[in-house]
């Protein structure tokens, strides 16, 4: 059978494992070609192949449940599941998505873009199906590196405890979560065997044996391999942890063993209350050069497959936010010890992979464990660091609890940096970054700033170390910058709550916030055209606001345009909004912004254009909504 001709799960059960090779075979060829073509996350679909197929082989997925942790490792679930003829669409707009998506297949039974949600998901579904009297298997699938956010480890302390709830959670140790694992439960052993009661208990043979008559410091190569024998007999397997906690454990199995893994999972069926089976994978498996470099190839934009090689774009590009923010970080922190970048197992993505390999006593990977990061920066800013807390704007949501009590109510000095704000493209919902100034807004004692391009985004780093009064808040954009002018060093602070004029005009008063600066300029040349005028600011910040420039402006043009690329309900707009309203300041407010909706994946440009958040398309909307006829300009 062709992997083309499966639509259906099902189809697995009459398919030899000498068939099924073939099919994954297909679905590696398929994966890869797809992913050079138009991108998308390649390491971790490659290490499941043969774990899929063999689990659904012993499934009945016209009943049965699988959970996949994250999502991004389910490329072969798609392929299998009715998707193999549209996979050509994959992450582009109204094409297949990254994730998975309830409403994308009936196969797709929990959607996630975050880790660490898989067990608690698979054990709610296996709770309902007992409340209800059903029989289906509840299966969660879960890569050690999810297992370093607190989430999974509380959804199996949970599941231990039930005792008489059938579920089967699947453990896919690849060593490697984005960044290499930190703390993950595969470690545990390694830990055990540095413990403190374990180097007593050997260093304390060692020195007994020195005292025997005849021996002295002429140790025997004997004692070598009975204190390695004591260590041994002292550390408890991996799975005996998972048994004290309940579960049943399974393993470890060879991952890319067809024959191994269906007896594994056949076996795992028949045996009642929580069940773990620890598959070993290879990450990028299949595609020698993901296998050599599994941090490099866990996504990749389009590429060539025979080289690796990223195909090239036809004219150079500014640098990243990300990378001008690691850069200048790094040199910031060269010269002040006390700066310490703290990541949530995202060195590559925020940039502070450059800081790591610099400064890598001033750098800390946390894991997939946002909460802990924000309260371990707090912790230090009591101790006078300058704890630098650089978290995906979507991740850093779910730190949201640790943000008011740890660090707002307590007013430490925590300078939060959130990479990917806004409209973040191919991803999809779960990873857009649209509410965040939302949700920092409201918060007592917290400032939030946004840079107009990455130059000002210099300033805006050296601003957030020096401001000691409290938290702050940085968000930047995905991709490149405007290929604004750079500094090596000499960087000055921004005044907290200071923004800046970058045109004049009598017509209309446009505020722009951070990525939203550019095409409310681009949107003034446009009605300069049809002899319309506008000032242009540029507000820096979103709280405080420059009301003192602002609001004398709103009284005297009496149209406000507001421009943010976040969400409208309780954003930059808003705060606009209730400024005007406090100081009875009458003025026509249009809110330019994301409305009340999801964003789906597709091309960033895609997104912006059809939230018409392009110049063009803001001009356009502010010569109907203000129904301004064009002024005639003398010649």
């Amino acid at each position: 059978m062709h992997l083309s001709e499966i639509t259906h799960p099902n189809q697995l059960h009459s398919l030899s494992v000498s068939q099924l090779k073939q099919v994954a075979r297909q679905i590696r060829e398929k994966h890869l070609e797809t992913v050079a073509t138009s991108g998308g996350h390649l390491g971790p679909g490659l290490g499941v192949v043969e774990l899929t197929l063999a689990l659904y082989q012993t499934l009945d997925l016209d009943h049965d449940k699988v959970v996949w942790d994250v999502g991004h490792q389910a490329y072969p679930h798609k392929l299998i599941t009715g998707r193999y003829h549209n996979f050509h669409t994959l992450r582009q707009k109204n094409g297949v998505a990254g994730y998975l998506k309830r409403c994308e297949s009936s196969f797709d039974h929990f959607g996630a873009g975050h880790a660490s949600t898989s067990i608690s998901a698979a054990l709610g579904m296996a709770l309902a199906r007992d409340l209800r009297g059903e029989r289906f298997k509840a299966v969660a699938i879960i890569g050690d590196g999810a297992l370093t956010g607190g989430m999974a480890l509380e959804a199996i302390n949970h599941a231990g405890h039930m005792p008489n709830t059938n579920l089967l959670v699947v453990l896919n140790d690849n060593e490697m979560s984005i960044s290499p694992n930190v703390g993950a439960i595969p470690r545990y052993l390694n830990k055990l065997r540095l413990s403190p009661p374990l180097q007593f208990l050997t260093e304390n043979l060692e020195e007994q044996f020195k005292h025997l008559p005849f021996v002295g410091d002429s140790l025997s190569p004997e004692l070598g391999r009975i204190k390695e024998g004591m260590k041994r007999l002292a550390v408890p397997k991996l799975g005996a942890v998972f048994e004290e906690l309940g579960f049943t454990y399974i393993g470890p199995v060879d991952g890319h063993n067809l024959e191994e893994l269906i007896t594994t999972f056949q076996q795992a069926h028949q045996i009642s209350g929580p069940v773990l089976v620890h598959v070993a994978t290879i990450k990028g498996k299949g595609y020698e050069i993901a296998e050599k470099d599994q941090v490099g190839y866990h996504a990749q934009n389009p590429f060539n497959l025979a080289t690796g090689k990223a195909i090239p774009s036809s004219k150079p590009k500014p640098p990243s936010y990300s990378k001008v923010f690691g850069e200048t970080l790094t040199r910031i922190a060269e010269n002040n010890p006390k700066v310490v970048g703290i990541t949530a197992a995202m060195a590559t993505g925020t940039g502070l992979d450059i800081l790591q390999k610099k400064l890598p006593h001033q750098y800390v990977d946390v894991g997939i464990a946002e909460q802990h990061a924000v309260t371990l920066a707090a912790g230090m800013a009591c101790e006078g660091m300058r704890p630098v807390a650089t978290i995906y704007s979507t991740f850093l949501q779910r730190a949201y609890d640790q943000i008011i009590h740890d660090v707002c109510i307590q007013k430490l000095p925590v300078f939060f940096c959130m990479d990917r704000s806004g409209v973040v493209g191919a991803d999809g919902p779960t990873h857009q970054g649209l509410y965040d100034i939302a949700y920092l807004r409201c918060l007592p004692n917290m400032v939030l700033m946004a840079p107009k391009d990455e130059s000002e985004l210099q300033r805006m780093i050296v601003t957030g170390i020096q401001y000691t009064d409290g938290p702050i808040a940085l968000r930047y954009p995905r991709g490149n910058g405007y290929g604004a002018p750079l500094m090596e060093e000499g960087w000055e602070p921004l005044p907290i709550g200071k923004a800046e004029i970058l045109r004049n005009g009598d017509h209309i008063l446009m505020v722009g916030y951070g990525s939203m600066v550019y095409p409310a300029m681009q949107a003034a040349e446009i009605l300069s055209e049809h002899g319309i005028e506008s000032t242009v600011i540029n507000a820096r910040f979103a709280k405080p606001l420059d009301t003192e420039l602002i609001l004398p402006l709103a009284r005297r043009i009496g149209r406000v345009v507001t421009l943010e690329e976040g969400c409208l309900p309780g954003g930059f707009g808003t705060a606009m909004a209730e400024s005007l309203m406090d100081n009875q300041v009458l003025a026509h407010l249009i809110r330019i912004g994301v409305p009340d909706i999801l964003v789906d994946h597709a091309k960033a440009e895609e997104s912006l254009s059809d939230l018409g958040l392009t110049g063009a398309q803001i001009a356009d909307r502010l010569l109907a909504a203000f129904q301004l006829n064009p002024i005639p300009v003398e010649v």
